[in-house]
């Protein structure tokens, strides 16, 4: 009996050595470090699937987006600020479309942090938001990406080799269209 009751704490420290690393860090998403690992559903709107390069159904990483700079707002349908700046965010999308230079190397995607599908329909509709916007009903994202207050900006760069970095990353404060893009354009190697 004596066995058991030695090897239980020796079980159990060993089990929190291994789970510990695995825990995410509470921390948000900075400069030099790469995105959090998590799927994303394939859109099925062929646009949006067009838009993101993507193909097929089932789940992709970020990284596998065909362009060389994503950008992702972390938002919710709650947030005053991101109601706020949906038309601002709206803009910068259509200045980035608007660039034959552009078009192609930025894409943007928004995850709705504890909001549903049927939220982020809404906040898509009633804001008119053009591009890809994903739920993460759970937080499941929000929590993986340091529980970041909304609205939340993170701009990766993908490499050729397909590994990505975080180039800039920022809580709110969006500065406007054009000032946004020269940050974009500037942090990412793009200028």
């Amino acid at each position: 009996m004596k066995k058991i009751y030695l090897t239980m704490p020796v079980l159990t420290i060993l089990l929190l050595t291994l789970v510990s690393p695995v825990l995410p860090a509470n921390k948000p998403p900075a400069k030099g470090e790469t995105l959090p690992v998590f799927n994303l559903p394939i859109p099925k709107s062929p646009a949006e699937k067009g838009y993101l390069g993507l193909s097929g159904d089932g789940l992709f990483k970020i990284p596998q987006i065909k362009a060389r700079v994503v950008i992702v707002e972390i938002y919710s349908m709650y947030c005053p600020y991101c109601q706020k700046d949906a038309p601002g965010i709206n803009e910068f999308y259509q200045l980035i479309e608007k660039s034959s230079n552009l078009k192609s190397k930025i894409k943007m995607i928004g995850i709705g942090a504890g909001n549903t599908s049927f939220e982020v329909e809404v906040f898509k509709k009633t804001y008119q938001v053009p591009f890809p916007l994903f739920p993460d009903k759970d937080f499941t994202i929000h929590k993986a990406s340091g529980e970041v207050r909304t609205p939340y900006f993170i701009v990766i760069k993908i490499n050729d080799d397909g590994t990505h970095q975080i180039v800039h990353a920022q809580l709110g404060d969006y500065p406007g269209a054009e000032p946004f893009l020269e940050i974009v354009l500037k942090a990412s190697g793009l200028k």
